[in-house]
């Protein structure tokens, strides 16, 4: 990242709630959200995928599905045609309760109890109504 200085460890990471702008409509974490055009998250981490190496990951059918406001960092990814492959840069578990789990975390135990399309279907509600 270009405010990382390997010299100095203490405050060179990426902190805070940061904005990721959604890129596309047909993205499982954007229904998951309320199909919101971006989602602000929280952040702590030194690494990012190099925009360089971005299409060698599309050509494998990985798609980058969120950046950041300047289009310049991959916030989040997911690979089609799998019950739920996601991975994001930010830390969805500093938002996540008991009761109400962030939505990445949401759409995990939904792909594991075999339920998420039909959740995905329903308009994301667990109920009809």
């Amino acid at each position: 990242m270009p405010e990382h200085n390997p010299g100095q460890m203490g405050g060179t990471m990426r902190l805070g709630k940061r904005r990721t702008i959604f890129k596309t409509s047909n993205s499982v974490l954007r229904k998951l959200y309320g199909d919101k055009e971006y989602v602000e998250e929280r952040h702590r981490h030194r690494f990012e995928v190099n925009p360089e190496l971005k299409s060698h990951f599309e050509d494998k059918g990985l798609r980058f599905v969120g950046q950041d406001v300047e289009g310049e960092r991959m916030e989040i990814i997911e690979l089609d045609d799998h019950p739920y492959f996601v991975g994001v840069q930010y830390h969805p578990e500093f938002t996540s309760r008991p009761i109400k789990p962030s939505p990445p975390y949401l759409g995990l135990l939904l792909a594991a109890a075999g339920k998420l399309q039909s959740y995905l279907q329903k308009g994301c509600r667990l109920s009809p109504r």
